[in-house]
């Protein structure tokens, strides 16, 4: 028998010490952005289903919850991603001529969770760029990534690379449908060598030894140095490998606390990368915390096809992997109607202080917030004083 309060699955409640955690990261995130020169957009939490499932967006479809609008008998979705909301900001809302930066943080849902332990509510916070094709954009989003965590206090991180483009390269006139691409691509981030053998049946020699060379590309820069040896020479695959080059030699030299590595074989995302992407791992978590690339099809569907990067994280995942900040100690203080009483109190709120009136009747209980001081009456003046 269940209980009316008790909550779904993968649902949970998050209470004042843990929300207070969450959102001081949410608020420092934010900031690092609009240092950046980033844009906050708030996209709604549900829209009709076919712009959240437009172009890019199709992947996630078994994750979207889905219901029916009372009002217009259409079939809406709660989204379980915000990147193809903010492409359509800005293809149909700003459509600006130029380059723009946008950032968002708010809940989405998901149908099944991640993990046994992932929650089905994710915070996710995420910035994107649209109008600029070159690396320019690609370096400023890992860097913006790279120093929103530091900012949350992670500094210890992998940042692992890859590009799209090298599998779409080696597939370049072979007949594949995509449901054997994806288990291609499966086979690939699993490093299953006997399935990814019978996949490739019927696939030209080249093409094969191609395959089977991705399973073995992961590790650091010599990664780069094997696959320019050992992967057939087409243009997507050379284009994919020196922006690689370039990218992870930049990114070094920006963070040196940062290290780089590679893993060809990890296409997740693929249909929705048009380009380099990356994920960043630290330690404490065996996923990654944050991913990014470049996707630049995610306006299409929206008639407005231009170059976009970005990179998107679970608050709720930083929180865990973070200590909490120390609470500011609070001034604790009679509960009173006087004129003065209320302008001490008021005061000392405005000069940004905690201060925590005691009501009648419960002077003795204790007391969420760190009271290091107290408010008290001296003669015709209210002065705070040490406790």
């Amino acid at each position: 028998m269940s209980s009316a309060w008790l909550l779904p699955e993968h649902i949970a409640d998050v209470l004042p010490a843990q929300a207070r955690h969450i959102e001081e990261l949410r608020r420092g995130l934010l900031d690092v952005a609009r240092g950046y020169g980033f844009e906050l957009v708030m996209p709604p939490l549900l829209e009709h289903l076919e712009s959240l499932l437009s172009g890019t967006g199709r992947e996630l479809d078994l994750k979207t919850f889905k219901l029916v609008d009372q009002l217009s008998g259409r079939t809406l979705g709660v989204r379980a991603d915000t990147t193809s909301q903010v492409a359509r900001i800005d293809a149909h809302l700003l459509n600006r001529e130029g380059l723009t930066r946008l950032c968002y943080c708010g809940p989405v849902l998901h149908t099944r969770p991640a993990g046994l332990s992932a929650t089905r509510e994710p915070l996710q916070f995420g910035a994107e760029t649209y109008g600029h094709a070159g690396l320019e954009a690609d370096l400023e989003i890992q860097d913006l990534a790279l120093d929103c965590l530091r900012s949350a206090g992670i500094t210890n991180v992998i940042l692992d690379l890859g590009d799209a483009r090298i599998l779409r390269g080696l597939l370049t006139g072979s007949a594949m449908d995509a449901a054997r691409t994806a288990d291609l691509i499966r086979a690939l981030a699993a490093k299953d060598a006997p399935t990814l053998s019978g996949l490739c049946r019927g696939l030209p020699d080249d093409v094969r030894r191609g395959l089977d060379t991705l399973l073995r590309l992961y590790g650091g820069i010599e990664v780069l140095d094997v696959a320019e040896r050992e992967l057939p020479d087409r243009p997507l695959v050379r284009a994919a490998l020196s922006e690689l080059r370039s990218l992870a030699t930049r990114l070094q030299h920006a963070h040196p606390e940062a290290r780089v590595g590679f893993d060809l074989a990890d296409l997740g995302g693929y249909a929705y990368y048009s380009g380099a992407r990356f994920a960043v791992y630290t330690g404490g978590c065996s996923d990654a915390i944050a991913r990014g690339g470049r996707y630049d099809e995610v306006g299409a569907a929206f008639g407005r096809n231009r170059p976009a990067v970005g990179f998107s994280l679970d608050l709720k995942e930083l929180a865990a992997l973070v200590p909490p900040r120390r609470l500011a100690a609070a001034i604790r203080a009679p509960w009173g109607e006087s004129e003065a009483l209320r302008t001490a109190v008021r005061r000392l709120r405005e000069q940004g202080e905690t201060v925590v009136c005691i009501l009648p009747g419960h002077e003795h209980e204790g007391q969420e917030f760190d009271c290091d001081r107290e408010l008290v009456a001296v003669g015709d003046q209210w002065v705070v004083r040490g406790l």
